[in-house]
């Protein structure tokens, strides 16, 4: 057999980006983040698994909500707008999420709100205020094709 060699690809430490289609001001590049970045996260299950006497009969969901947090360089004015969005409002409509490698799609968010924003320590070691957000992400889409 032939050596099963497979190219695992490059990630991007730079790529990782979040962008607010209703306030473009308020989008965060690499530049403006700390060591940690941006990172979401999937709330709940994909399919509900409805026990029966002899198995499961399954349902799936139409969404799940997901938890963006990215770590806001507070020395940067984008933290500082970030506190102030959320002063006027904390709702901000579809966001998306870019990964660390072009292979991996770019994930939506719908109805995102900010969920909390985490000033951190004023202690002049830690540069990051965390700021996460909360949305709805769209799937199982074959559920509205009523076939």
């Amino acid at each position: 057999m032939a050596n099963p060699y497979l190219n695992a690809g490059p990630l991007n430490r730079v790529r990782c980006s979040v962008v607010i289609a209703a306030f473009p001001t308020l989008n965060i590049t690499s530049q403006y983040m700390g060591k940690s970045f941006a990172h979401i996260e999937f709330e709940g299950d994909f399919n509900q698994q409805i026990e029966t006497a002899t198995g499961v009969v399954n349902s799936p969901e139409p969404y799940v909500m997901a938890t963006i947090t990215v770590g806001l360089l507070r020395s940067q004015a984008l933290a500082a707008n970030w506190l102030a969005q959320a002063q006027d409002t904390s709702v901000l409509g579809d966001v998306t999420i870019h990964s660390d490698t072009s292979a991996f799609p770019a994930i939506t968010l719908n109805d995102t709100g900010i969920r909390m924003i985490s000033p951190g320590a004023y202690d002049g070691t830690d540069p990051v205020v965390r700021v996460t957000l909360r949305g709805s992400f769209n799937i199982n889409s074959s559920l509205w094709s009523f076939t």
